[in-house]
């Protein structure tokens, strides 16, 4: 069994691959700053069940700051990988605050493709985005699509994550692979985005908010599709960028409608104006990913809404205060 080391721990993405990790019978480090980008209680939620399992060792930090590279369970650790999912996300905020988006997206890369330089130059997975190919790519999209013409700071700056990685990879030989994600929902997910934050507004008959007239679309991924996909990644390739994402395509209207069908309850839907940081759809070509990781989406649409339903449920008592900005 391997030692991995694993940013953005208590994260939403962090958290589920550190699980399947241990479960596996590996040993994870879990760095996490336990920031308040969103509501801090579901990343308490998830380091608390991480903290439980044996195995994980939990280090609070910034991977932003140099100081990082000195900390005794980093610089005193072997690891067989270096998984960096920590990350300002969020393509709205970055407008207001691009600062913190280029300290941690990129700043924080490259002093995490230091400890894996450290560590032997071993495997470095670096979580990216689909929002990094712009308004007008091909659709499905493929890897080779331009990804040169981002429209927010947050696409921008993990644009600067990935010349970095390839830096990395050119100099001292790091086996790299970038994972550009396709809008990742399922349980204990962000509360920033769409699924948990519409699930949230109709159980509890508040007023559900889309921007624009809903006809937008987004190709959602299944966590555990995700956390696949990284766990294959770990396998020596040189340096490669692969799509991860869901193979459906849908639009926000037809979220609502799905989520009104799951739980029974009718959604209070209240249109704003578009939101000119959005891209209006993504759907990921993943063909790539079948070759190379083997890899395949398994969760359809309405059997990962219906786990997010059912964890809702069950957590109900108080994520219906988390914060859903």
């Amino acid at each position: 069994m391997s030692n991995y080391l694993v940013t953005g721990a208590a994260g939403f993405i962090g958290a589920r691959t550190s699980e399947m990790l241990l479960a596996q019978g590996h040993t994870v480090t879990g760095i996490d700053n336990l920031n308040d980008a969103y509501d801090p209680r579901i990343k308490e939620y998830r380091l608390k069940r991480l903290q439980a399992m044996p195995g994980f060792t939990f280090v609070r930090a910034d991977i932003a700051e140099k100081a990082i590279l000195e900390h005794s369970a980093i610089c005193n650790s072997q690891f067989a990988g270096v998984i960096n999912l920590a990350a300002r996300a969020g393509v709205r905020f970055s407008v207001e605050n691009p600062w913190i988006f280029l300290e941690s997206n990129v700043t924080g890369t490259l002093n995490m493709l230091e400890v894996a330089r450290q560590s032997g130059n071993c495997k470095f997975i670096l979580a990216s985005t689909s929002s990094i190919y712009g308004a007008n790519p091909a659709y499905p999209t493929p890897e080779s699509a331009s990804s040169s013409e981002p429209l927010q700071p947050y696409a921008a700056s993990k644009k600067g994550a990935e010349v970095m990685t390839h830096a990395y990879h050119h100099l001292y030989g790091i086996d790299a692979t970038i994972l550009r994600f396709f809008t990742v929902y399922g349980p204990a997910g962000r509360p920033d985005l769409a699924l948990f934050r519409f699930v949230q507004w109709i159980m509890e008959d508040r007023p559900v908010r889309v921007n624009g007239d809903g006809i937008q679309s987004r190709g959602f991924t299944y966590i555990d599709d995700i956390v696949r996909g990284i766990i294959a990644a770990l396998r020596p390739v040189g340096f490669e960028i692969v799509n991860l994402g869901g193979h459906e395509v849908i639009t926000i209207n037809n979220l609502v409608t799905l989520i009104e069908d799951l739980t029974g309850k009718k959604a209070r839907v209240v249109h704003g104006p578009p939101n000119p940081a959005d891209m209006f759809t993504n759907w990921a070509d993943v063909s790539k990913a079948r070759e190379l990781l083997d890899w395949a989406p398994q969760f359809d649409m309405r059997k990962g809404t219906q786990n997010l339903v059912e964890w809702y449920l069950a957590e109900r008592s108080w994520a219906k205060d988390v914060l859903t900005p």
